[in-house]
């Protein structure tokens, strides 16, 4: 049966509605003051996505894309850092230093809503598996791996030393890697035991892969490491030791996330944009909203897209459908309780954050067709003439 996946542009749209803007049934706090709950809902929704995501492939399709991830993760995020920086300080006007909190923050691609993209019958049905995989792959990663970039605006920002920043990245990144791979491969290795005695069934397999995700977010808090990356990387080892069966919990997780956890939190972020900062920005609004969508990830993308070995519709579709949501949510609302940021970073950064997420969801189902109906008519032009 066919999986229909809600982007965040309905519920996002919804939270419009019913926030104190219009019909006043949600009258929550601006996300600029509200701040400090935004983080803690992103990053657990995040988690779970993360964990959906390694378990979504089996971990050998991982390996064949490890050169086309490494370009993407290394050359075209901390791109997408530079190019969002700057539009930020050109287009929107901030501050360099705000400029760069903003830039790093919407770099990196967003699982939540990529996942609309890549997965159901109709993304199996009309997009290679290479393509899917490399953009759910990019998304898991570069959601963790976004968090150097993140602190070394921070270092620019505010009072941290190049060299605390130095030593805090690495502390996060390593402490990550290796807490999410020691913790995943226990897990799968449990998941395993559990199997061969008969006590995984199905429902506690989905459930196992859930708590697991959360805990490795747990103890990765504890030990001030990168929690996402944490996850993903637990992920992975969980993928790679697990049996293979819990791969099928990934549909159920995707489900489950979009039901109770990706609904309602663009539901509340709808009530809580800050409408204030938007209008402070007057005429430089629509011109980043488009400057972004369209020269943050599409270019680089285009430029690179033979390292990447796509073919020039493959890079097009994977350039666009490359959507800044909540994981810019989490680190523009890390940012603000890390540093007290001016409120222009939190209002440029969730107009972006909008915009990208109607942008998306509007032009998903369109997106698709006219990369099908691009590849056929490239294929018939290909075909050799009989006659």
């Amino acid at each position: 049966m066919q999986r229909v996946q809600e982007p965040g542009s309905r519920p996002l749209l919804a939270g419009v509605l019913l926030g104190p803007h219009v019909l006043n049934a949600l009258p929550i706090a601006p996300v600029t003051v509200e701040h400090g709950l935004f983080h803690e809902l992103a990053r657990i929704l995040l988690a779970v996505s993360v964990m959906a995501v390694a378990l979504r492939y089996p971990i050998a399709a991982v390996r064949r894309h490890t050169r086309a991830l490494a370009v993407l993760l290394l050359v075209v995020m901390p791109a997408m850092a530079a190019i969002s920086t700057g539009l930020g300080w050109a287009v929107a006007g901030l501050p360099l230093a705000a400029a760069l909190l903003f830039g790093t923050a919407i770099c990196p691609t967003d699982p939540v809503l990529a996942s609309s993209v890549v997965t159901g019958d109709l993304a199996e049905r009309d997009l290679p598996a290479r393509d899917r995989q490399l953009l759910s792959l990019e998304s898991g990663a570069n959601d963790g791996l976004a968090l150097p970039l993140v602190v070394a605006a921070i270092a620019v920002a505010g009072p941290l030393s190049a060299g605390a920043a130095v030593s805090e990245s690495l502390w996060q990144v390593l402490g990550a890697l290796v807490t999410g791979a020691l913790l995943g491969a226990v897990g799968g290795a449990a998941l395993r035991l559990g199997d061969k005695h008969g006590a995984t069934a199905h429902g506690p397999a989905l459930l196992f892969t859930v708590v697991l995700a959360l805990g490795i977010l747990g103890v990765a808090g504890l030990l001030h490491v990168d929690g996402v990356l944490a996850v993903f990387v637990g992920g992975l080892a969980f993928n790679a030791v697990g049996t293979g069966a819990e791969r099928t919990s990934e549909v159920e997780i995707d489900e489950a996330v979009n039901r109770f956890a990706v609904l309602p939190l663009f539901v509340l972020l709808g009530a809580a944009l800050p409408w204030q900062q938007w209008t402070q920005l007057g005429w430089k609004a629509p011109a980043l909203v488009v400057a972004v969508l369209l020269l943050r990830r599409i270019p680089i993308v285009l430029l690179l897209r033979r390292p990447l070995h796509l073919p020039l519709p493959d890079a097009v579709y994977l350039g666009w459908f490359g959507p800044v949501g909540v994981s810019a949510l989490f680190y523009l609302t890390m940012e603000a309780e890390g540093l007290g940021v001016d409120d222009a970073v939190l209002g440029a950064g969730t107009l972006v954050l909008a915009a990208s997420t109607v942008a998306f969801g509007l032009t998903a189902a369109a997106g698709r067709n006219l990369y099908i109906r691009t590849r056929s008519s490239e294929s018939r032009s290909r075909a050799p003439d009989v006659h």
